[in-house]
């Protein structure tokens, strides 16, 4: 029996770090927005390392904050260490870590969307989605309640006809031995949608008080307060001297004997897994295998909260039988009389090909559907929490009647995300690295307020309090360079005493204040002792203006490489192109093309397959057809 249960604007199912940003964003541009998730108890749930940010993740935390999402807020409430990583090195590669606890983090969250206004929680299990003339219209519950709506947003993460591996043990299951979701799969390849199979695994978990902590090495966390959000006053002060560490200890020539000698019970070895797992998080029976040459491997031990005793042991993922885990975890300094509290496992489950989709993660043949998250064959809470908010905003932007929001490679990291996803698709769980971004150097944990708050104050998401912020921050950063490249430093005897202290070379003439902070032993602060500022500038301000002073050669040639970019990218494709009456172009190229469907010359030339020939062909046809227009 189904019953009609309600109209809204727009329905998310799942509550994961993708279902809480896309829920939140419509919720908070006006819509009426129903969340839907199997378990209200799993809301932002952490399945693997209660961990949020480092390379590359911890600047899609900041630019998700920076659009008027939530996780950065949220981790700033409940972090019990935050690290900056990198500090040694260029600011393109500085990124914030922190380790979170993971039940505070979980039902903070909780109570954000519960007191969000136009949100609804609803816990359920959704099995079909009604879909009328590749229109996505609704859904259907497992009980029989049929929802309407205008736009539906899957987030469903590993969900998915999912299956939990542990030893020889295989069994229908979500993480951490939750409900999966079965129906919707199936339902999913029956409106046309092509699934891929992936794996995915996380470690044991061990009791913090049977651990040695004389035999690893501290990891403290930064002494200085840190925070992802640029929201004021979201931490508690306190946090920041009362946080907990974590520890290193490592693997060796004994652990790896042990799982050598079991590698024929591992699913991984003995074809029970079938799945494609993460290149860039491998388990430690994958990484003895691979690097057989490296005598031990790193292992962390992590703090899972402030209430509890149970240790993440990060490194040591597994899908090992139990027995096995607990030799290996037992031959590990520090470790030699653990109680392991739960197994490691590897889980297997449905994705979504993303190459179905439009940028705007829309499903290209089913209107007003989007998805978001790992159900697009990524891995992270920080890249499914990228993808929730886009596809939120954009979601309620066509709704609304408003310009979809699509973000650039030069943009923001999310934007890299979204473009590899739907342009060069995967054969493996994404994971984002620094390396997969060509504009890294614009793209910087440090400036991602300068390149979102914009673009969040124009969707909605960004309050006038925080624009305001924003905008004088801005100001106070333009008019301070401004003020240091007009203003000249004399090579006075407390100039060039000052100089001799820093080690540098002393001035022969006089030097505007922006040429004298370039020099590489000078910081701003010892500009400011020479021509002191009117106006007291903030550490972030301080910090963007060194920065920004510094590397201002680089940066330039790599806005110059965005300029002549943007020129392919303005370079549309009518959306009616054939691509089969182009002539010349290359077999495999033309088949790309039918696939992706892109939307512009530059997202052309990053699908794989398609050359700098096939562009060029690709370019004439297009220009000769404008003119036969004419």
């Amino acid at each position: 029996m189904t019953y009609e249960a309600g109209k809204y604007d727009v329905i998310v199912i799942g509550a994961g770090h993708a279902g809480c940003e896309a829920s939140l964003a419509a919720a908070r541009k006006g819509l009426k927005t129903l969340m839907m998730t199997i378990n209200l108890d799993m809301i932002a749930f952490m399945p693997c390392n209660p961990s949020i940010g480092g390379p590359a993740k911890g600047i899609v935390v900041r630019e998700i904050d920076a659009l008027g999402g939530e996780m950065g807020r949220n981790t700033d409430k409940t972090y019990i260490q935050m690290r900056m990583l990198n500090t040694g090195k260029g600011p393109a590669v500085r990124a914030l870590r922190a380790q979170a606890d993971k039940y505070t983090y979980q039902f903070t969250m909780k109570k954000v969307l519960e007191d969000q206004e136009h949100l609804t929680l609803m816990q359920g299990v959704v099995d079909e989605l009604i879909v009328e003339d590749s229109i996505c219209t609704g859904i259907i519950t497992q009980t029989g309640a049929i929802y309407h709506a205008k736009a539906v947003i899957v987030t469903t993460g590993t969900y998915l006809k999912s299956e939990i591996i542990l030893g020889e043990l295989k069994y229908l299951s979500g993480p951490n031995h939750s409900a999966p979701s079965i129906a919707l799969s199936d339902n999913l390849s029956k409106h046309g949608l092509q699934l891929i199979r992936f794996k995915t695994g996380t470690p044991p978990r061990v009791h913090a008080q049977s651990i040695d902590y004389d035999k690893t090495e501290i990891q403290p966390g930064d002494e200085v307060e840190r925070r992802f959000s640029y929201e004021q006053d979201i931490a508690n002060p306190g946090q920041v001297a009362d946080q907990l560490p974590c520890w290193l200890t490592y693997t060796n020539e004994q652990s790896h004997a042990i799982i050598e000698a079991n590698l024929h019970r591992s699913p991984m070895y003995s074809g029970m897994v079938k799945g494609t797992g993460p290149r860039y998080c491998p388990s430690i029976e994958d990484k003895i295998v691979r690097f057989n040459d490296k005598p031990r491997h790193q292992i962390f031990l992590e703090p899972e909260g402030r209430d509890t005793h149970e240790v993440y042991v990060q490194g040591l993922s597994s899908s090992l039988p139990e027995d096995v885990q607990q030799q290996v975890l037992r031959s590990i300094a520090g470790l030699e009389n653990v109680q392991m509290m739960r197994s490691g496992y590897a889980i297997e489950y449905d994705a979504v090909d993303p190459l179905q989709l439009w940028p705007t993660l829309e499903v290209k043949s089913i209107q007003n559907l989007y998805t978001a998250g790992q159900i697009n064959g990524t891995s992270g809470y920080e890249e499914a929490a990228g993808q929730g908010l886009i596809a939120g905003i954009n979601a309620a932007r066509k709704i609304l009647g408003e310009d979809a929001l699509i973000l650039g490679r030069d943009q923001a990291y999310i934007g890299v995300l979204i473009d590899d996803l739907v342009t060069k698709g995967v054969d493996e769980p994404y994971r984002l690295l620094t390396s997969r971004a060509e504009y890294r150097l614009l793209l910087r944990h440090d400036n991602a307020d300068l390149r979102l708050t914009e673009i969040g104050y124009q969707v909605g998401l960004i309050n006038e309090q925080l624009y305001q912020t924003f905008s004088d921050k801005k100001q106070q950063i333009t008019a301070e360079i401004e003020r240091l490249g007009k203003t000249i430093i004399k090579p006075t005897g407390e100039v060039q005493a000052l100089i001799k202290s820093l080690g540098g070379s002393e001035l022969k003439d006089g030097i505007w204040g922006t040429d004298f902070l370039r020099r590489t032993e000078v910081s701003y602060s010892d500009v400011e002792k020479l021509i002191p500022s009117e106006v007291t500038l903030s550490a972030e301000v301080i910090e963007q203006i060194e920065i920004q002073v510094k590397y201002e050669g680089y940066i330039k040639k790599s806005l110059q490489q965005v300029q002549r970019l943007k020129k392919m990218e303005d370079k549309l494709i009518p959306a009616d192109i054939d691509y089969d009456a182009v002539p010349s172009l290359a077999t495999e190229a033309r088949q790309k093309l039918k696939q992706v469907r892109p939307l512009s010359v530059a997202q052309a030339s990053r699908i794989s397959g398609v050359n700098p020939a096939d562009i060029s062909i690709l370019l004439v046809y297009i220009e000769q057809g404008r003119i036969a227009k004419i």
